[in-house]
């Protein structure tokens, strides 16, 4: 069921009265965000530190895809070091696949993983370079 809280701005006040009120730390309420993110997708599925660290990624993110033809992981990691990214990106790309693909225990129900690096122009995010490596997920199984 979706809430519009727009809709509903009664109970837009409530949960923001209650978070507000709360003594918990909002990394706290982020972590259990993720674990309920995690426990409904598969454990993995968010992208790793050790993903983000290897390119030194300012942020990533997946989305996953089906159709009725193919099953497909996309694994989109934004703003990394662009000494790394020059040099040899297909292989740090395999890398990133190998590790997201071993962490997500759900990874076997699908067919390709698409990597890509997105490089925006800090000044004007609207401009921005993507570079894009697909690859098989059973090659890494």
């Amino acid at each position: 069921m979706k809430i519009n809280f727009l809709r509903y701005p009664l109970i837009a006040l409530v949960f923001l009265s209650f978070f507000s009120s709360c003594s918990c730390e909002p990394e706290d309420l982020v972590r259990y965000a993720f674990k309920g993110i995690e426990k409904m997708m598969g454990e993995g599925f968010l992208p790793s530190e050790e993903i983000r660290a290897l390119g030194d990624f300012e942020s990533t993110s997946v989305n996953l895809q089906r159709t009725n033809d193919e099953s497909i992981i996309i694994l989109r990691l934004e703003n990394g070091d662009p000494k790394i990214l020059s040099n040899q990106p297909e292989i740090l790309a395999r890398k990133c696949a190998e590790i997201y693909l071993s962490d997500f225990k759900n990874a076997h129900n699908y067919e390709k993983i698409i990597v890509q690096f997105v490089q925006t122009d800090p000044i004007n995010p609207e401009n921005f370079a993507l570079q894009e490596h697909e690859f098989e997920t059973k090659d890494f199984f």
